[in-house]
């Protein structure tokens, strides 16, 4: 009778990811332990599975992506009441989004049960920047500009990347410095990697009415950024946008 009422989720084992911070960075690996207590009755544990998740919007709503999954493929079997600890390694992936605004990432950690609900876990996370993203925020605030909004949308035909569904979009706007009165907006859309930024602008000119309405008061523009100096940063971000604005 436990095993019925453990396969319908009473009485289950349960399941819990210990992280040793909330806060992380794309591309940091963090060294976790997953902790397993056994319900009321025996259970066979066939993998543990962990997967990493945001969600973006599109024309129809909101929908969640997976970012990174993996598994702990060691099978085990928990006792009633045992309690069970297992170091993991989780590895941030580079395309992971920061955490600013209303978006959300998370890891979710589920044990594979046959013919049982599966227990699950979610753990939220605080994700910062990565150094040369963090210069380019802090260049963009040098120059003037702050950030309007940020957001997680939907690229459906690859115009920035072909790895994944969607893209973080930050949307600033120019409230002091060189560059107010003479644009509208930019928006970035960021690719970090271990050696370089790749750094998308779209900058948004002031125009009449009839450019705005046909687009031609906006242009994009592709940079890589290899440096984390705010200083160096700021010169080519500079640079780059007088040459568009």
């Amino acid at each position: 009778m436990k095993k019925v009422l453990a396969s319908i989720g009473i009485g289950n084992a349960t399941v819990d990811t210990v992280l040793p911070s909330e806060t992380v960075r794309p591309g940091e690996t963090i060294d976790a332990e997953v902790h397993i207590t056994g319900g009321n009755a025996e259970q066979e544990v066939g993998a543990i599975q962990f997967e990493i998740e945001t969600q973006y919007r599109t024309e129809d709503g909101y929908q969640e992506a997976d970012i990174g999954r993996f598994s702990l493929a060691d099978g085990l079997t928990i006792e009633p009441g045992q309690e069970e600890r297992r170091p993991v390694s989780i590895d941030i992936p580079y395309s992971t989004p920061i955490t600013v605004g209303q978006i959300d990432v998370w890891i979710e950690t589920e044990l594979d049960i046959d013919l049982a609900v599966d227990p699950e876990d979610k753990d939220y996370l605080d994700v910062q920047p990565t150094p040369r993203l963090q210069a380019v925020f802090d260049a963009m605030d040098d120059l003037g500009f702050s950030l309007h909004s940020a957001e997680c949308e939907a690229d459906p035909y690859g115009r920035y990347t072909s790895q994944q569904r969607f893209v973080q979009e930050f949307e600033f706007r120019a409230t002091s410095g060189p560059f107010r009165g003479k644009l509208d907006e930019i928006e970035l859309v960021a690719q970090p990697g271990p050696n370089e930024l790749t750094l998308f602008l779209e900058v948004d000119r002031r125009g009449g009415l009839l450019s705005e309405l046909t687009d031609m008061d906006e242009q994009t523009v592709q940079t890589t950024i290899r440096s984390d100096d705010k200083s160096t940063v700021r010169e080519e971000l500079e640079h780059l946008i007088e040459k568009h604005a």
